[in-house]
């Protein structure tokens, strides 16, 4: 997919640290996005999915910008270049919010990332953006996708449930993590769809959080980091 943007080769042109907002094309129009660059050296490129856009969700929200820090900011030991993008109808990006479909917005970023850095994708989602990246990454043949960390999973809401069924089929390395009061993913909703996800996967609740990780984010960045090195990243 080519970017609205003029830099022909991020991977080698841009300094640590720096970031570019651009667009990309999606299967909807274009998709509003913010490229978080990191070291030039880096092994993985990683791509951050935001919630719900009925919820007010987007590329800025607090839980989206946290997870892009534990990727690329140099304390955490990573420093991977990090594409953040609104859903289509969110923001700047063209088209209409459809609930599903969304799942082609991420498969779009996906291409772009993986044509501009020439590297495999970690890919991690927060709420309604991490049931669209599982819908992309496993419930539809992609490749190139090296792990997936699936933040606040939803499993219900007031007026219905979630479920994720083509999971028990996935061989990418998954991490479920989650607050341990998070009204919107049950404890023991998320036990029962760890115990049914293929290896190799983990399930993390943190102590004392809510669905937005308030008063967590910290935590939920060191987890996130961590089990991301844990993957030979």
């Amino acid at each position: 997919m080519v970017a609205t943007s003029t830099f022909a080769d991020p991977a080698q042109r841009a300094g640590k640290g720096t970031m570019r907002s651009l667009s990309i094309a999606g299967p909807a129009g274009k998709l509003e996005s913010i490229l978080n660059q990191g070291d030039h050296a880096a092994k993985f490129s990683a791509l951050v999915c935001h919630p719900h856009p009925s919820g007010g969700g987007t590329m800025h929200n607090k839980v989206v910008y946290h997870a892009m820090k534990a990727l690329n900011a140099p304390k955490f030991g990573l420093q991977w270049p990090v594409l953040r993008f609104n859903f289509r109808g969110t923001g700047l990006s063209e088209g209409e919010h459809d609930g599903r479909a969304e799942a082609g917005d991420v498969q779009a970023a996906l291409r772009w990332l993986e044509s501009q850095f020439k590297r495999p994708v970690v890919v991690v989602g927060f709420s309604f953006g991490t049931a669209m990246a599982l819908l992309a990454c496993c419930g539809q043949s992609t490749s190139n996708v090296h792990a997936i960390a699936a933040l606040g999973l939803p499993t219900r809401t007031q007026n219905r449930e979630y479920h994720y069924s083509f999971l028990s089929h996935s061989t990418i390395p998954t991490l479920f993590l989650s607050g341990d009061r998070d009204r919107f993913a049950p404890a023991p909703d998320l036990r029962h769809l760890a115990a049914t996800t293929a290896e190799p996967k983990k399930l993390v609740l943190v102590p004392g959080a809510d669905h937005f990780f308030t008063g967590q984010l910290e935590a939920m960045q060191n987890e996130l980091a961590g089990w991301l090195k844990e993957q030979g990243t």
